[in-house]
This record gives C-alpha cells, structure tokens and sequence, in this order.
C-alpha cells in the first residue's frame, strides 16, 4: 500500500462518516453525559452516603460512659443521653450539653 493509497482511504472513510449538510447526532452527547454523572455519582455521592450511615451508626451506639471527641476537638466522657443531645463530663463537675451531631468519634466504648 502506498502513501498515496492511504490517504485516499482515509479521505473516502472520512467522507461517509457523515454527509455534508446533515446535523451530528446527539447521541454521543447524552452517552457522555450519562457516563460523566455515573462517574460523579460512584466517586462523590455514594462513599459520602457510605460515610453518613457510618456516622449515624455510630452516634446510636453510644452510651454513658463513652469517651468520645467532639468535633471542636473537646474530649470527655459521656454522663447522660437525651434525645438530641449528650451529657459531656469533660472535667471534674464540668459537664457540657453537645449536640448529637457535633459529636465526631469514639475514642473508647465503655465496658
């Protein structure tokens, strides 16, 4: 084959890809649309999910006696458990109300 040869091929295969006058098809557009929000959606949404039933979990397990760490980084030991809040002893007969969700680990579970 030569040079010539090629590059006739590659100008006919080009000219029946698609005619002149004739508009693209939107389908391409809308497979890579498709393909970019399922991407978004395994690399962004689903391991923040993931992480949020973690973190309820966690915060429903949680009884007095746990020592835990808030999220301004306040350790102390769980005394009381309300409904929307926590008990925090974090010194001695200094006790804090936090709510549940500033409340960000366990650092150990009560026995």
């Amino acid at each position: 084959m030569t040079k010539m040869s090629s590059l006739t091929d590659a100008t006919l295969f080009l000219a029946q890809q698609a005619a002149p006058g004739t508009p693209p098809s939107a389908v391409p557009q809308f497979i890579f649309l498709g393909l970019m929000l399922a991407a978004m959606y395994f690399l962004m949404i689903a391991p923040q999910r993931k992480k949020q039933k973690e973190l309820e979990k966690m915060l429903a397990a949680i009884t007095t006696g746990d020592d835990v760490i808030t999220t301004a980084g306040i350790y102390g030991t769980i005394t009381n458990v309300k409904d929307d809040r926590f008990v925090v002893r974090i010194a001695d007969n200094t006790k804090i109300e936090v709510g549940k969700a500033f409340v960000q680990a366990v650092v150990k579970k009560s026995e």
